[in-house]
């Protein structure tokens, strides 16, 4: 807005200014027929326009900057990976440093920069977190990138916010921001009882399906985010047949041959409801 009037109000002003000089009752005006170019005219035509932009192209630059998702934010702290599949229609929540993962459950330590990597199983997704920040896009066959921070201990409401098929209303997550020490013994007992999600039960866990309540892996199969991102494991791009009434539907393709082993329940964080 600023920047505007610095070209607006002069322009008024100038134009108020020549038409009182250059009225048809001031005998004194200076009127030259035979004027064709003035360098000094031309340069201050031309170099205010030219500046305004070089300043407001700066300001751009710099501000995408800034708010670029990709940029990691400052901390003495260490980022804590966590890799993130949208499946339909629930979230599948990876964490590569503790082994271990999370559906519709997204636990962070308070005060600890978290970079996301994000994918999609299916069509294209968003993921977001109003408290928290960004709003990101999560596509099938590639990897975006997305850093947020909890500044402090709470539960916070995560969602998906692109319309992504039946289930897409119900696509939402829990956010628990936890201590250091909770977020280690969370993911401790995780260790300690959860399931383990290898191919077989990713194949399970991508069947659509909707309301699904949260539930945990206390063991994952390495390189499983890797192999959804270059789509080496079932099922294929695109949803299957239309889930109806909270039951998962899956094409007989995708189906596996055998049970998958069964989730955990999530056990809550310590200090968070």
């Amino acid at each position: 807005m600023a920047v505007m009037l610095v070209i607006v109000v002069p322009t008024l002003v100038a134009l108020l200014a020549f038409a009182w000089k250059f009225r048809a009752s001031n005998s004194n005006a200076r009127y030259d027929p035979e004027f064709t170019y003035s360098g000094r005219i031309e340069l201050i035509v031309w170099s205010i326009p030219t500046l305004t932009i070089l300043f407001l192209g700066g300001l751009i630059y710099y501000g995408s900057y800034q708010l670029d998702p990709r940029k990691p934010i400052p901390s003495a702290q260490p980022p804590l990976d966590i890799e993130v599949v949208a499946l339909d229609w629930k979230w599948l929540f990876l964490y590569p440093e503790q082994g271990v993962g999370a559906v519709n459950q997204l636990v962070i330590p308070a005060g600890v920069p978290v970079r996301f990597k994000l994918t999609s199983a299916s069509v294209m997704n968003t993921f977001f977190v109003p408290q928290l920040g960004s709003m990101i896009y999560a596509m099938n066959g590639m990897q975006t990138e997305l850093h947020l921070q909890a500044d402090r201990e709470g539960s916070y409401f995560g969602q998906s916010a692109h319309f992504s098929g039946d289930g897409f209303s119900d696509m939402n997550f829990k956010v628990s921001a936890v201590s250091a020490d909770a977020f280690a013994r969370w993911a401790s007992s995780l260790r300690g009882g959860g399931g383990v999600l290898n191919a077989n039960a990713y194949r399970e866990l991508a069947r659509q399906s909707t309301n699904v309540p949260p539930a945990a892996f206390g063991h994952v199969q390495p390189g499983l985010f890797d192999a959804v991102v270059q789509q080496t494991l079932p099922p294929g791009p695109g949803p299957s047949e239309s889930a109806s009434s909270g039951e998962p539907q899956v094409s007989p393709k995708a189906s596996p041959a055998a049970a998958a082993p069964p989730m955990a329940h999530s056990p809550q964080a310590k200090g968070v409801e």
